[in-house]
């Protein structure tokens, strides 16, 4: 029986982690059942129970017993408790040790002849000496364990390693007995008190005082805040990968704001180490990227408070969180992992905790990108030994390989520039920071500000600035702006808000200066901000933030801070006084780190440093330049940020994007005002006119979208905003045209784009379809969900673009539609290696009508084989691929990497050649596809043979199967019914249009629909020659299974006519029929048929929301009859169509009496190519628009001899009441443009909402 058997589950194990324990035996060892029982006492007579549930060591007399060890011939009570209980229950005693010295020495030569019997007697004195220590020892002990039972706190005692081991395991004893006892209260009471537990709590309750409380920004003296009171949760995604990205982290924060959190698995802080439904292989180790500021050390805390307080992941035994910047401090020291624990949880040494393997551990490395220690996975030797003593970084690579402790859990937080020092196979899971999402933000402000009013004002304040509601996914810069907005809503009661980040940090700097003249120096709030001492102190934090930044470093040590000529002592001065920009820490093992509070803070510093130097001394620090100019000379202030703009333009991944947006802002005369007493005015309109003429000169060159982007930022900072409300004035009156835009011109489409709220879909043809505007627009595509560019005149050069995009660790696509474009092979294979990319994310690809070949097909196969493949729906409809194109796909479709869900192959020639490859792959690789789209391919007997032995397997999950116009013959229609019957539980969409099934054929298929297990929603007959005898036998299949068929099409059958369809009436009528979409066009029915389908929807009218009854001749009369149905009160009819129905102004009138009578579901109305509707139907119409219940958004009156009266009346019914119309079509009536003015008035117009009108 294991020792750990009768605990309970979770509970941490309390004896073989301490100090102390004799290891040399075996598990084997210690589950050996005892051996019999001799003549010992009582005691001795229960190690039977005892012993195979916990071991206890006895190290002092383990010589004697080795000596003594075999030498018996009789099974003695000394043997018996020897060959049970020495092993597995060692207890320690001092006071014997002498007498087993003399046992020792008088055992070194083997006895003979009476000896033997001398020897035996001394043995018996020595048991029975064993025999009164031990109870003397339980008696002792169990007194203490009942004073320890009833009383709080344990008494402390002096003792060493072994008197505490034994004091446990006998503890141990103690529980299980009492467990026997069936007093499980008395037993969990004392295993909550054994060191273990005892130590637990001693952990938890350290790291509870530790994080229960936290200081935003930076630490405001005597001003903390209940973590869990501020916390808002943060938006945590899953997947993605551990490597490099160096663009600047403003960059990555634009780009996550366009992600508009589609598509992609969130995740709480609670479930990291949860496993995700499919995984098989344990999560060891997390890694957390996240930018500077964006919540990963706040997330950390959470993390490990929940868990001290006992909220979750209880399953954990102990939560060790450390950061690197307090390991930095041990870089030249040696630790095993055991004496770093002990190091920083002194909690753990005193209870002797030494086996950390035994239980469950999570240890916490917050700030990879701080760490200063050699991480070296190539050439660090191997470490298995918690106990062996190495640097730092070597016990740290070994933990991290999985060398040392490999139970334990790891979780590494960092900024994405530095994630790729942990190699990837040393990471099972990469999750994402993302901050703050639009909601998270709201949550943020209103917990910030009680007050209802002020907080929806901060918040529509942030709406409108995209530089400051960007930068809020950042929990930091909330902070910060929230810091701003509460002191500026004080003083200037309904007074203009910070518009820029700029001015936004201008104001956050003026605040701290306020807050330490009052509170420091004692002032008044209306003194001057600025005195000797903090323009002194500002310089000198300036110049640190401006000479670390260009070594990009974050923290900063003593060595630091002297090499920027500061002082030690002075850095603690300056980090006590603005506490809010600039920080000390330290801990019970580290020595002072100093740091801003965010790197934001950081450079908006050194911006002003550089600033302040050219404008005090001529001196241009961007340069490096020994030589000094005249700031006050227009030219050379011109140059000093005209330089500034080029030096940040060199820098390859942006890393001088926000500092000289910084730059820039401080250039505005508004914003030096808000400094003065700091820094010296120094700029003039002029020179702001110069800059902004500049910058814009730059925007027309060739420069990256990212670059462009920046430069539209800092012309914000510059309060220019010309070139962007040009081209949005272009948009807004929809005359924008593309052939006529400059470069700048088409940059500053590019970033109005990006800055809107709704990416999910572009289509490049509301621009221009073609490649110049596709390579324009390329960064909009690459941030969008979707792309629509078909039929765009594409080629093999937006094929290397596309590619390109889908490669880059931006790109956000997952859906692109090429379709109809002459992309070529050369095109598609381009595209193929974009994406075999890891970054790619691309989900659907539609590739119709692109004149592909087979060599297109054999790229298309390499992508889907690839291991990062996502691609889940492919289209290749309408392309001539031959037999020779499939069987180079096929590799492809049998690869385990194949996700395809879709597979669409529609027109494309398929052969019987073709057909058996790819029946053959697919029922190689059967469960993933659920669409199979094989329309207009001659597929007839043999070939189809091929696809239904895929239909047949077991794994076949394909839900959706289109054979339209296959000329399905009879053979085809037996084997497919035949197929369809024997799995036909996953199929829930069925289309058989344009084949010729009639009667035979149809029965087949019937068979299927009437199984049980059928499970057909949607089911396409359109133009299937069917017959009386069709009709009948598919009534009654529907009749005798109706209850999960949602929509049906029997279009373009022109010989159900009248009688014909009283069938399928009957499987209508059914209390059991679902039906919702019921399409009946051009099916040459009548007044007769009318009137069946009347009855029998009125009879059951719940259900269905679509009828198309087009192209029949029904007239006025037949249309009268079907208005009955309308008016039932459980109609629920949202879509009719009723085009090409010889119908007149008696219909409409009939239709408005109707759907007046009853509340309306109606949403659109076709009466289109009616041509006798005229004026007269119109005004009926109008008289129903007017009805407070019309609920009508979609009209169609196509060809219905309307004139420019009917217009009129329209007007007049949409402004009458504020109607749901969005789309209204009255094309083919011979209107002129003065006749539907009023109309397109009423599109332009905000107040209504008719969006589309064609005439």
């Amino acid at each position: 029986m294991d020792q750990c058997e009768d605990t309970q589950e979770g509970a941490p194990p309390s004896k073989s982690t301490l100090c102390g324990e004799d290891e040399s035996q075996s598990k084997a060892q210690r589950n050996q059942p005892g051996s019999g029982s001799g003549s010992g006492s009582s005691w001795v007579s229960n190690r039977s129970d005892i012993s195979k549930d916990l071991p206890i060591n006895f190290k002092d007399i383990s010589s004697g017993v080795k000596q003594i060890k075999g030498r018996s011939g009789s099974e003695s009570s000394c043997e018996s408790f020897r060959s049970d209980t020495s092993k597995d229950l060692p207890i320690n005693f001092k006071s014997i040790s002498s007498t087993v010295e003399q046992v020792d020495q008088q055992s070194s030569e083997t006895p003979s002849g009476p000896s033997v019997q001398q020897h035996q007697t001394q043995l018996d004195s020595i048991f029975l000496l064993l025999e009164d220590n031990i109870v003397t020892f339980v008696k002792e002990e169990l007194k203490k364990i009942q004073k320890l039972l009833s009383q709080r706190e344990d008494e402390e005692e002096d003792e060493d390693e072994e008197q505490r081991s034994s004091r446990e395991s006998l503890m141990k004893i103690t529980e299980n007995f009492l467990r026997r006892m069936k007093q499980e209260e008395l037993a969990d009471r004392l295993q909550s008190r054994s060191p273990a537990a005892v130590c637990r709590h001693k952990v938890q309750s350290g790291l509870k005082k530790k994080f229960q409380c936290v200081f935003e920004g930076m630490a405001k003296a005597g001003n903390p805040t209940l973590l869990n009171e501020i916390y808002t949760e943060l938006y945590i995604t899953e997947g993605g990968t551990g490597e490099l990205n160096e663009e600047h982290e403003v960059r990555q924060i634009e780009a996550a704001s366009r992600r508009a959190d589609r598509a992609e698995t969130s995740i709480r802080q609670e479930e990291l180490f949860q496993l995700p439904a499919g995984r098989q292989q344990p999560i060891r180790t997390v890694m957390t990227k996240g930018v500077a500021g964006i919540g990963k050390t706040v997330l950390t805390q959470k993390f490990t408070l929940d868990w001290a307080e006992g909220k979750a992941n209880q399953n954990i035994h102990f939560t060790f969180p450390f950061t690197f910047r307090e390991l930095n401090v041990l870089k030249e020291e040696k630790f095993s992992l055991v004496e770093l624990v002990h190091h920083f949880f002194p909690e753990t040494k005193e209870a002797g905790i030494c086996r950390f393997e035994d239980f469950q551990v999570v240890f916490i490395f917050d700030g990879l990108d701080e760490s200063r220690l050699s991480l070296d996975f190539h050439k660090t030797r191997i470490l298995n030994d918690p106990r062996k003593s190495t640097s730092v970084g070597d016990l740290l690579t070994n933990l991290i390989r999985g060398n040392l402790l490999p139970s334990a859990r790891l979780w590494i937080t960092t900024r994405p520039a530095a994630a790729n020092q942990i190699p990837a196979d040393c990471v099972d899971m990469v999750t994402e920071v993302r901050g703050f999402n639009d909601p998270q933000k709201e949550e943020y402000f209103r917990k910030r500000f009680r007050d209802e009013e002020q907080a929806s004002r901060i918040i529509s304040h942030i709406k409108r600035s995209r530089s400051l509601h960007i930068m809020c996914h950042i929990p930091v810069f909330c902070w910060i702006t929230a810091t701003v907005l509460e002191d500026l809503l004080k003083s200037r009661e309904g007074g203009e808000l910070p518009k820029s980040l700029t001015e936004m940090y201008i104001h956050f700097l003026v605040v701290q200066a306020k807050v330490k003249k009052v509170k420091y120096d004692g002032g008044a709030e209306t003194d001057p901000h600025w005195s000797p001492e903090s323009r002194k102190m500002m310089e000198s934090l300036g110049k640190l933030a401006f000479e670390q930044l260009q070594k990009g470093n974050l923290i900063f040590y003593e060595s630091d801070l002297t090499e920027c000529g500061i002082d030690i002592r002075i850095a603690s001065v300056y980090s006590g006084v603005f506490t809010q920009i600039f920080r000390e820490e330290r801990g019970l093992y580290q020595d002072k780190v100093f740091c801003f509070i965010h790197l934001s803070v950081q450079e908006f510093l050194a911006a002003l440093h550089v600033h302040r130097t050219f404008i005090t001394s001529g001196l241009n620090l961007m340069e490096g330049e020994e030589s000094q100019v005249n700031p006050r000379k227009l030219s050379d202030l011109v140059h000093f940020y005209q330089s500034a703009v080029n030096t940040a333009l060199q820098s390859p991944n942006g890393h001088l994007d926000l500092f000289l947006r910084f730059l820039l802002g401080l250039s505005l005369k508004t914003n030096q005002s808000l400094l003065r007493g700091l820094t010296q005015t120094g700029s003039s309109t002029q020179t702001n006119w110069k800059t902004v003429q500049f910058i814009k000169e730059k925007i027309s060159e060739d420069l990256s979208a990212e670059k462009s982007i920046n430069l539209f930022h800092c012309l914000n900072e510059l309060n220019d905003g010309s070139l962007v409300e040009e081209i949005q004035q272009s948009l807004r009156s929809g005359r924008l045209s593309t052939d006529k835009l400059s470069p700048a011109q088409w940059s500053a489409l590019v970033f109005i784009l990006l800055s809107s709220e709704d990416l999910e879909e572009f289509n490049l043809k509301k621009f221009s379809g073609s490649e110049e505007a596709l390579l324009r627009l390329l960064p909009v595509i690459k941030a969008s969900n979707k792309a629509l560019l078909s039929d765009c005149n594409l080629s093999e050069r937006s094929c290397a673009a596309l590619s390109s995009a889908l490669s880059s660790q931006s790109s956000r696509l997952r859906d692109l539609d090429l379709s109809f474009n002459k992309l070529q092979d050369s095109g598609v294979k381009l595209l193929s290696a974009g994406l075999e990319s890891p970054h790619c994310k691309l989900e659907t690809l539609r590739l119709s009508g692109c004149n592909l070949s087979e060599r297109s097909c054999a790229a298309l196969s390499s992508a889907l084989s690839s291991p990062s493949s996502r691609l889940r729906n492919l289209d290749l409809s309408t392309n001539n691929l031959q037999d020779s194109g499939v069987e180079l796909l096929s590799p492809g479709l049998n690869s385990s990497h194949c996700k395809l869900e879709t597979l669409r192959l529609e027109d494309c020639s398929l052969s019987e050649i073709s057909c058996e490859v790819l029946g053959s792959a697919l029922k190689n690789n059967p469960s993933r596809l659920t669409e199979l789209n094989l329309s207009k391919n001659n597929l007839q007997d043999s070939r189809l043979l091929h696809v239904c032995g895929f239909l047949e397997s077991p794994d076949c999950r394909l839900q959706t199967l289109r054979l339209e116009d296959c000329s399905l013959s009879e053979i085809s229609c037996e084997v497919l019914g035949s197929a369809l019957r024997n799995n036909p539980s996953n199929l829930t969409e069925l289309d058989l249009s344009r084949n010729n099934l009639q009667d035979s054929r149809l029965l087949h298929v019937c068979g299927f629909l009437e199984s049980p297990d059928c499970r057909l929603q949607t089911l396409r007959l359109r133009s299937c020659s069917l017959s009386e005898i069709s009709c009948k036998a598919l009534g009654s299949a529907l009749k005798n299974n109706p209850s999960n068929l949602k929509e049906l099409d029997l279009s373009y059958n022109k010989n159900l006519q009248d009688f014909r369809l009283l069938p399928l009436c009957g499987f209508l009528e059914s209390p059991e029929c679902r039906l919702q979409t019921l399409r009946l066009e051009y099916c040459c029915l009548s007044e007769i048929s009318c009137k069946d389908l009347g009855t029998t929807l009125k009879n059951n009218p719940s259900i269905l929301t679509e009828l198309d009854l087009s192209g029949n001749h029904i007239q006025d009369s037949g249309f009268h009859l079907l208005c009955g149905f309308l008016e039932n009160p459980e109609c629920k009819l949202q879509t009719l169509r009723s085009v090409d129905c010889i119908l007149s102004e008696i219909s409409c009138k009939a239709l408005v009496s109707a759907l007046k009578n009853s509340p309306s579901n109606l949403t659109e109305l076709d009466l289109s190519w009616n041509n006798k509707l005229r004026d007269s139907g119109v005004l009926h119409l109008c008289g129903f628009l007017k009805s407070p219940d019309c609920r009508l958004e979609t009209l169609r009156l196509k060809n219905c001899s309307l004139t420019k009266h009917s217009c009129a009346a329209l007007v007049s019914a949409l402004k009458s009441n504020t109607t749901h119309l969005i789309e209204m079509d009255l094309s083919h009536n011979n209107l002129h443009y003065l006749d539907v003015q009023q109309l397109q008035d009423l599109v332009k117009s905000p107040n209504f909402k008719l969006q589309s009108l064609r005439w």
